[in-house]
């Protein structure tokens, strides 16, 4: 049985997962706009770390000049600081490479706005620090680079993940698993997309908290799913996957919020982030699944005591996530 067989599998999949605090996968963002042939304006974001600046800036051609303006400020978690880009060839063409980033563990997303109406979007990681700015824009580019900023959101969100994998071991079947996958989908893409186009905005705090409450939820239905017992999560799982899909999906808009598109990208950005968002959770329920099959194949017997590991692991965890967030968001008030 699929959900024996994946209750076998939870504690491990979550110790191999690293803490995390739910959506603030924040990127660094570097925002370059032409001002005139080869003079430029940039707004440079930096995530702040236990109340540290992380040690990142960005480096261009020699052939460029970079030059810092005064007044940086603090935003959210960030700080933000303004510089001029001058010299004697234009950027496209020229290497960016964004310095020490392979020190960190964070990404940085790159707009480039031209006086011409392009754009070219980036996303540098860790291991990639540095890109040639092509002289000729491509709307592949920008896909990729929010698409990919979609799959590590939904893959780096140990609370997003912990959530459908609680759903996974309440269903009883293929098909209800594919109709609650399905309307959980359908709810996170709701409120992402209302959301990143400023139609409704939830204050990050208690959304944070609202969302460990969700997983703090599947915990009991999980024991009664072993029990052999039932409810209304259990026998209409979608219904509860829909519902708490639209918290999760404010929790997905902070992700592409955060990382501070331009407006005039925001349609094609809002999906291709919401793609990726769908190709990574698809990902780790094929993972999930496929596990599950190859130890049924394998006829794996787990002592007794392993099955009841799930369900108090999230429920565990979304306990203390919803202790942890709600005491975050009283000591704001």
């Amino acid at each position: 049985m699929i959900l024996r067989l994946l209750a076998s599998l939870a504690f491990s999949l979550l110790a191999l997962t690293p803490p995390a605090h739910a959506h603030e996968i924040r990127p660094a963002y570097l925002q370059i706009d032409e001002l005139a042939p080869q003079r430029y304006e940039l707004l440079w974001k930096v995530p702040t770390n236990a109340g540290m600046v992380q040690n990142i800036i960005p480096k261009f051609d020699p052939r460029l000049t970079l030059s810092a303006q005064s007044g940086e400020t603090i935003v959210n978690g960030f700080v933000i600081f303004r510089y001029s880009l001058t010299g004697d060839t234009a950027l496209p063409g020229t290497t960016l490479t964004i310095d020490n980033l392979d020190n960190t563990t964070i990404d940085t997303l790159v707009n480039i706005s031209m006086l011409d109406g392009t754009h070219r979007s980036f996303l540098l990681r860790p291991r990639e620090n540095s890109v040639l700015i092509p002289e000729t824009p491509s709307a592949w580019q920008g896909v990729k680079t929010y698409t990919r900023l979609g799959i590590e959101h939904i893959l780096r969100g140990i609370d997003h993940l912990l959530f459908v994998f609680g759903l996974m071991l309440i269903v009883s079947s293929g098909m209800m698993l594919f109709k609650t996958i399905t309307s959980f989908t359908i709810a996170h893409s709701i409120t992402l997309g209302i959301a990143t186009l400023g139609y409704a905005h939830a204050p990050l705090p208690p959304l944070n908290a609202a969302i460990a409450m969700s997983i703090l939820f599947l915990g009991p239905e999980i024991v009664r799913v072993s029990r052999g017992k039932t409810s209304l999560t259990i026998r209409y799982p979608w219904l509860i996957a829909f519902g708490f899909g639209l918290l999760h999906g404010f929790g997905f808009a902070s992700g592409l919020s955060t990382a501070g598109v331009p407006q005039a990208e925001l349609p094609w950005a809002l999906l291709s982030f919401n793609v990726g968002v769908e190709l990574g959770q698809l990902f780790f329920v094929f993972v999930a699944l496929s596990l599950a099959w190859a130890f049924r194949v394998l006829q794996i017997r787990w002592p007794r005591w392993v099955l009841w590991l799930p369900a108090y692991t999230v429920g565990t965890l979304g306990a203390f996530w919803t202790i942890q967030r709600t005491a975050m968001l009283l000591r704001g008030l």
